[in-house]
Protein backbone atom coordinates (compact mmCIF):
# COMPACT_ATOMS: atom_id res chain seq x y z
CA UNK A 1 0.00 0.00 0.00
CA UNK A 2 1.80 2.92 -0.99
CA UNK A 3 1.99 6.02 1.23
CA UNK A 4 -0.72 8.76 0.17
CA UNK A 5 -2.24 11.64 1.95
CA UNK A 6 -4.14 11.10 5.39
CA UNK A 7 -1.43 7.69 6.03
CA UNK A 8 0.15 7.36 9.62
CA UNK A 9 3.37 6.44 9.18
CA UNK A 10 6.26 4.86 11.18
CA UNK A 11 9.69 5.57 10.07
CA UNK A 12 12.81 5.68 10.77
CA UNK A 13 15.33 8.01 9.67
CA UNK A 14 19.07 9.82 9.90
CA UNK A 15 19.29 13.50 8.85
CA UNK A 16 22.93 15.14 7.70
CA UNK A 17 24.32 18.29 6.30
CA UNK A 18 26.16 17.92 3.08
CA UNK A 19 29.58 17.39 4.83
CA UNK A 20 28.10 14.11 6.51
CA UNK A 21 27.61 15.80 9.54
CA UNK A 22 24.42 14.48 10.82
CA UNK A 23 21.80 16.37 13.36
CA UNK A 24 19.05 14.32 13.85
CA UNK A 25 18.20 10.59 13.58
CA UNK A 26 15.22 8.24 14.89
CA UNK A 27 17.86 6.76 17.21
CA UNK A 28 19.09 9.82 18.56
CA UNK A 29 15.83 9.63 20.16
CA UNK A 30 15.20 6.14 20.60
CA UNK A 31 12.00 5.79 18.70
CA UNK A 32 10.81 5.79 15.19
CA UNK A 33 9.39 8.98 14.12
CA UNK A 34 5.12 8.81 13.63
CA UNK A 35 3.58 11.40 11.23
CA UNK A 36 0.44 11.98 9.49
CA UNK A 37 1.00 12.71 6.18
CA UNK A 38 -0.42 16.35 4.95
CA UNK A 39 -0.86 16.74 8.90
CA UNK A 40 2.21 19.35 8.03
CA UNK A 41 4.47 17.64 11.34
CA UNK A 42 7.28 17.72 9.05
CA UNK A 43 9.39 19.45 6.33
CA UNK A 44 7.62 19.48 2.95
CA UNK A 45 10.25 17.72 0.78
CA UNK A 46 10.41 14.94 3.69
CA UNK A 47 6.67 14.80 3.79
CA UNK A 48 6.85 15.00 -0.36
CA UNK A 49 9.27 11.88 -0.80
CA UNK A 50 7.35 9.48 1.88
CA UNK A 51 4.09 9.51 -0.53
CA UNK A 52 4.37 6.81 -2.55
CA UNK A 53 6.91 4.70 -0.66
CA UNK A 54 5.53 1.73 1.03
CA UNK A 55 6.30 -0.06 4.20
CA UNK A 56 10.00 -1.71 4.07
CA UNK A 57 11.03 0.45 1.32
CA UNK A 58 14.32 2.93 2.19
CA UNK A 59 15.31 6.09 0.30
CA UNK A 60 17.80 8.94 0.55
CA UNK A 61 16.77 12.01 0.18
CA UNK A 62 18.52 15.55 -0.62
CA UNK A 63 16.51 18.64 0.16
CA UNK A 64 17.43 22.35 -1.17
CA UNK A 65 16.73 24.89 1.47
CA UNK A 66 13.54 25.70 0.15
CA UNK A 67 11.76 22.40 0.57
CA UNK A 68 13.29 21.80 4.30
CA UNK A 69 13.47 24.97 6.70
CA UNK A 70 13.52 28.32 3.97
CA UNK A 71 16.52 30.88 3.53
CA UNK A 72 17.67 32.73 6.03
CA UNK A 73 15.43 35.08 6.74
CA UNK A 74 17.03 39.20 7.88
CA UNK A 75 13.71 40.28 9.34
CA UNK A 76 14.88 37.52 12.05
CA UNK A 77 18.16 39.27 13.00
CA UNK A 78 16.84 40.94 16.13
CA UNK A 79 18.72 43.13 18.40
CA UNK A 80 18.02 43.36 22.38
CA UNK A 81 19.67 44.92 25.25
CA UNK A 82 22.45 42.93 27.47
CA UNK A 83 20.85 43.84 30.38
CA UNK A 84 17.58 41.59 29.40
CA UNK A 85 20.37 37.84 29.31
CA UNK A 86 21.36 36.62 32.16
CA UNK A 87 24.72 37.73 33.65
CA UNK A 88 25.91 34.26 33.68
CA UNK A 89 27.54 32.49 30.96
CA UNK A 90 28.21 35.88 29.39
CA UNK A 91 27.34 35.96 26.09
CA UNK A 92 29.54 35.04 22.72
CA UNK A 93 28.62 35.08 18.92
CA UNK A 94 27.63 31.34 18.13
CA UNK A 95 26.06 30.74 22.03
CA UNK A 96 22.11 29.24 21.57
CA UNK A 97 19.76 30.78 23.86
CA UNK A 98 16.59 29.20 24.51
CA UNK A 99 13.96 32.22 24.35
CA UNK A 100 10.08 31.84 26.00
CA UNK A 101 7.07 33.60 24.40
CA UNK A 102 4.49 35.38 26.51
CA UNK A 103 2.01 31.87 25.62
CA UNK A 104 5.24 30.00 27.52
CA UNK A 105 6.21 28.57 24.71
CA UNK A 106 10.13 27.82 24.14
CA UNK A 107 12.10 28.66 21.10
CA UNK A 108 15.77 28.43 20.03
CA UNK A 109 18.01 31.21 19.30
CA UNK A 110 21.95 32.02 18.19
CA UNK A 111 23.79 34.76 19.53
CA UNK A 112 24.97 36.22 15.51
CA UNK A 113 26.86 39.31 17.33
CA UNK A 114 27.69 41.01 20.84
CA UNK A 115 27.85 44.47 20.91
CA UNK A 116 29.02 47.05 24.19
CA UNK A 117 25.31 47.09 25.39
CA UNK A 118 23.17 44.71 23.03
CA UNK A 119 23.44 41.65 21.40
CA UNK A 120 21.98 40.42 18.42
CA UNK A 121 19.76 37.36 18.27
CA UNK A 122 19.17 35.01 15.07
CA UNK A 123 15.74 33.85 14.90
CA UNK A 124 16.21 31.84 11.73
CA UNK A 125 16.00 27.92 12.48
CA UNK A 126 19.58 26.91 12.61
CA UNK A 127 19.11 24.34 9.64
CA UNK A 128 17.67 27.53 7.33
CA UNK A 129 19.72 27.83 4.15
CA UNK A 130 21.29 24.44 4.70
CA UNK A 131 20.81 21.44 2.03
CA UNK A 132 20.10 18.63 4.16
CA UNK A 133 20.38 14.75 3.53
CA UNK A 134 18.10 12.32 4.85
CA UNK A 135 18.06 8.33 4.88
CA UNK A 136 14.44 7.30 5.72
CA UNK A 137 13.08 3.62 6.14
CA UNK A 138 9.37 3.01 6.22
CA UNK A 139 8.35 0.47 8.88
CA UNK A 140 4.94 0.95 9.14
CA UNK A 141 1.61 2.49 6.98
CA UNK A 142 -1.83 2.95 8.20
Amino acid sequence: MPIKEGNKVKIEYEGSLEDGTVFDSSAKHGAPLEVEIGAKQIIPGFEKALIGMEKGQEKEITLKPADAYGEPNPQLLKKIPKAQLPKEPEPKKGMMLTLGTPDGKQFPAKIAEVGENDVTIDLNHPLAGKTLKFKIKVLDVS
